[in-house]
């Protein structure tokens, strides 16, 4: 099991180690800054961690040591001609770096391989560990990028990317709003992948179109790679074929609506999530804080609330706030009140952090 884990909050980045007495903060780096998300590389062992700093605009920290020292390198960047859809009837306006949203490393056969996916919707590839970016024009020139919409967001953002662990060349990213999207190539052409998705927040005529899809998360199991879950905006969905065709997973409890999920290693049939109410509320159902879980790819869901708190907790899971190990055994989720729970047993107990942190961000181990 990992003993470390990165945890990024609306005010630095939080290091954790786990010892004899369990878990502690070991040190913190960039106190009072706005960490969006971390990326622990295990090919080299290096750490990254994309600022979202406001008026000063998105930066990007690389260490070699393990968090006690950082350096800047370079962000992506739009070109002047670069434009976005905002999805609001307005014309589009110039693309401008908003956010990192999510930071992948590239395959054991690719060193210094980085892929960034941004708001407003562009997917980056670094070769050189961050010193230079360069945006995928094959996705980003796509026409049906004019008419993806941001979701949680005013513009459209890739929040999701996966490296395929059998082949580097294939690569899946999910954007809200604008459905999933493979490569086979290495990036050099890409395809819509979304069958069997819906939307119900659209009119009947567009409930399938794949260019408008949510999908607010997705992984993709390691020893299984055919096997992808998507937390969508309306539901749960699965893919046994690549993320070619997905299957509606109804019976997730106590909600079928969230924002993490979390797929185990070696499983490809057991998965987490955080449910809640949707759209205006985006709270715990009934105030409870819980983690359901399947074990056979979806039929039944277990509801998990040992060691969660017991009174009423409006603690809220971002879509980045659920860990897995690599060893399948080990979580952590983290909330939008600053709360931390671990567990060592798949979530059947959880433990919590007896400091409060800022709002969590995300959450991974190293």
């Amino acid at each position: 099991m990992s003993d470390t884990l990165l945890v990024s909050t609306r005010k630095g980045l939080f290091v954790l180690e786990r010892g004899d007495g369990g878990w502690a903060i070991a040190h913190v780096a960039f106190l009072g800054d706005k960490v969006a998300l971390a990326l622990a590389d295990a090919r080299d062992g290096t750490w990254y961690a994309a600022l979202d700093l406001g008026h000063f605009g998105a930066k990007l920290q690389r260490s070699t040591d393990r968090g006690r020292r950082w350096t800047e390198v370079a962000v992506p960047a739009y070109g002047p001609g670069d434009t976005v859809a905002t999805g609001d009837g307005k014309p589009p306006k110039p693309a401008t770096l908003e956010l990192i949203w999510s930071l992948e490393a590239g395959g054991a056969d690719q060193p210094g391989r980085l892929w960034a996916g941004t708001l407003p919707g562009g997917l980056f590839r670094s070769d050189d560990r961050g010193e230079s970016w360069h945006l995928q024009r094959a996705l980003w020139d796509r026409p049906e990028r004019d008419g993806w919409f941001g979701g949680g967001y005013d513009v459209p953002g890739i929040h999701s990317i996966c490296v395929d662990p059998r082949d580097s060349r294939c690569l899946r990213v999910a954007v809200s709003c604008g459905g999933v999207w493979r490569s086979d190539d290495d990036g050099g052409s890409w395809r819509v992948t979304c069958e069997g998705m819906f939307a119900e927040y659209m009119p009947p005529d567009r409930r399938f179109d794949p260019d408008i899809q949510d999908p607010h998360r997705m992984v993709q199991c390691a020893g299984a790679p055919d096997t992808l879950w998507v937390q969508h905006h309306n539901g749960v969905f699965r893919s046994d074929d690549g993320g070619e065709s997905w299957r509606d997973v109804p019976a997730v409890r106590p909600s079928v609506f969230g924002f993490a999920v979390g797929v185990h290693p070696r499983e490809p049939g057991t998965a987490w999530f955080v449910p809640a109410i949707k759209d205006e509320r985006r709270v715990p159902v009934d105030g409870r804080l819980v983690v359901a879980r399947t074990r056979d790819g979806g039929d039944r869901f277990e509801v998990l609330d040992q060691g969660l708190p017991a009174d009423p907790a409006y603690d809220l899971v971002y879509r980045h706030g659920l860990a897995v190990d690599g060893s399948g055994e080990r979580l952590a989720i983290g909330s939008t009140t600053g709360g931390l729970w671990t567990s060592d047993d798949q979530g059947n107990r959880w433990t919590a952090l007896q400091a409060r942190l800022p709002p969590v961000h995300a959450l991974t181990f190293a």
